[in-house]
């Protein structure tokens, strides 16, 4: 009897070990991974990554988009503005798929996914002359060193920072 407990409490303990190892497991590659939605409007791709990474929708709270959308004319220093119905059908999708997470909820300061505070807290350790390397520019080129970013993983383990 004192066997069949000792060996059931092992069995348990082991179980215990490898769910917790598996739930660590997926929520670390869960962290990483911003797909994009499969029903992207055509436009989005067409205008938004003609001139930066087409961001995944769920990296700003709906309020920032919305925000982001409202203010074409000055984007970031550029006019980047649409007919009507194109800005209207980019907003409606990115606000539809905008953040539920309560991590990147927060309206993002200027409107720059860059100025959130997670995305500070992830970045912390970037030394600020790494942002200023020619292949990299700035905060907001994802693609520079996030290798799979445009997949919408953005994942620690395939980070490449370039030496230049």
């Amino acid at each position: 009897m004192a066997n069949d407990c000792e060996m059931n409490s092992m069995k348990m303990k082991k179980t215990v070990l490898i769910a917790t190892a598996l739930l660590l497991a997926s929520s670390t590659a869960f962290a990483g991974k911003m797909a994009m939605p499969a029903d992207a409007p055509v436009s989005y791709e067409a205008e938004c990554a003609s001139c930066h990474m087409a961001y995944p929708p769920a990296l700003l709270s709906q309020q920032s988009w919305k925000n982001v959308m409202s203010g074409l004319s000055k984007h970031f220093g550029t006019d980047a503005s649409l007919d009507p119905k194109t800005q209207t059908e980019i907003t409606n999708w990115l606000v539809k798929n905008a953040t539920t997470r309560q991590k990147y909820s927060e309206t993002a300061p200027e409107n720059r996914i860059t100025k959130t505070s997670w995305f500070i807290r992830k970045h912390d350790e970037v030394r600020p002359d790494v942002w200023k390397r020619a292949s990299i520019k700035s905060p907001a080129n994802c693609s520079a060193c996030h290798t799979d970013a445009a997949k919408g993983n953005f994942s620690e383990n395939n980070i490449k920072i370039p030496a230049k």
